[in-house]
């Protein structure tokens, strides 16, 4: 039977177009797969690998944006359900990959703007390669809760994303490093190890997905720190298999969504807009395309701004046409912006 999808059988006789898998189990599927994943695999030929998933991929309705290393894959994706299936089986019939550490959602289009598949020297750009066989002990979503709700002075609770993810969700009492950029996180643990005792705390560490925690708790243990624990499957699998038990506002995601409730359910945004006390987590790209800052705006701001992060860029003439939706996607290159409008581009 195949590994991921299997369609039940409780429900052929219904007509009902549905599949469970590991990770999402009685979920109405919808017409795209988002797929993310990253495993860690010896790949002595990247570039040749890089090759062969393009090639595949061209063949299926699928948009991803790949990254492959000397140390493995990381991987996010949206493919139409039929070829999600396909696209899995294939990857998985080569023993290197049978082990992906899988994330699946379902959605009504695609989530990425085109397929791009490349080579990178480090699957995550830390600066560094610590050994991710050397990280932190890998915690089940239902054991996470349980120690979220024993934690005691002695437990830390970290939250290694960016801050402009941790600023729109997080788990409650979570420290939230004050850093923008991934390279940074090796200076934080530098702090850390002198305002904490390595020896007595308790560092229990999450993620979206889980590939930073494989890194940046390797780091943590060269640091000296003795107990370091990761959430398996990062915030995307505890939100899928317990729900927003101990959550706060929503999760920052790298694609069109840009945020999404971590379990399904309406949530009440504990961000502010950028201009006003307004509650929002509607991120937007500034549309003066020489800015193009990430800020948060409530849709009366974003309208009188004209997507704006404020007067300055708003009085420039290179700025993308503003368009008031609910959620806004993220900035796009000017000819996909064109070609997704159907529009003539001039060269």
């Amino acid at each position: 039977m195949d590994p991921f999808f299997h369609k039940k059988n409780s429900l052929e006789s219904e007509g009902k177009n549905e599949y469970s898998s590991p990770y999402i189990q009685g979920i109405a599927m919808e017409k795209y797969q988002i797929l993310a994943f990253y495993h860690f695999v010896p790949i002595e030929d990247p570039h040749a690998e890089v090759k062969r998933q393009k090639k595949f991929l061209q063949t299926l309705d699928a948009k991803a944006r790949i990254y492959i290393s000397p140390e493995g894959v990381n991987a996010q994706m949206s493919l139409r359900t039929e070829d999600a299936k396909t696209y899995l089986d294939w990857l998985t019939s080569d023993p290197r990959f049978s082990g992906i550490n899988l994330k699946v959602d379902p959605f009504d289009e695609h989530v990425l703007p085109k397929l791009t598949v490349k080579f990178r020297k480090s699957l995550v750009a830390l600066g560094i390669s610590p050994d991710p066989e050397k990280g932190g002990e890998h915690v089940s979503p239902q054991k996470w809760k349980e120690m979220l709700e024993a934690r005691d002075e002695d437990t830390l609770l970290l939250d290694v994303r960016n801050d402009y993810e941790t600023e729109v969700g997080h788990f409650e009492g979570a420290e939230r490093p004050d850093i923008r950029y991934f390279r940074e996180f090796p200076d934080y643990a530098e702090r850390l190890q002198k305002v904490k005792d390595p020896a007595k705390t308790k560092v229990m560490m999450y993620c979206t997905g889980g590939i930073r925690c494989e890194l940046y708790s390797t780091l943590l243990k060269e640091k000296g720190f003795e107990e370091v624990y990761q959430l398996d499957g990062g915030i995307i699998r505890y939100g899928q298999e317990v729900g927003d038990s101990h959550w706060k506002g929503s999760l920052f995601v790298f694609d069109d969504r840009l945020n999404i409730p971590i379990s399904g359910k309406e949530h009440t945004p504990i961000s502010t807009c950028a201009h006003c006390d307004n509650l929002t987590d509607a991120y937007y790209n500034c549309a003066n395309m020489d800015c193009n800052e990430l800020f948060l705006s409530c849709p009366e701001c974003a309208e009188k701004l004209q997507g704006c992060c404020g007067e300055e860029c708003l009085g420039t003439e290179r700025r993308r046409p503003f368009e008031q939706t609910v959620r806004p996607k993220p900035f796009r290159k000017w000819y996909n912006y064109m070609e997704n409008k159907k529009c003539p581009v001039s060269t």
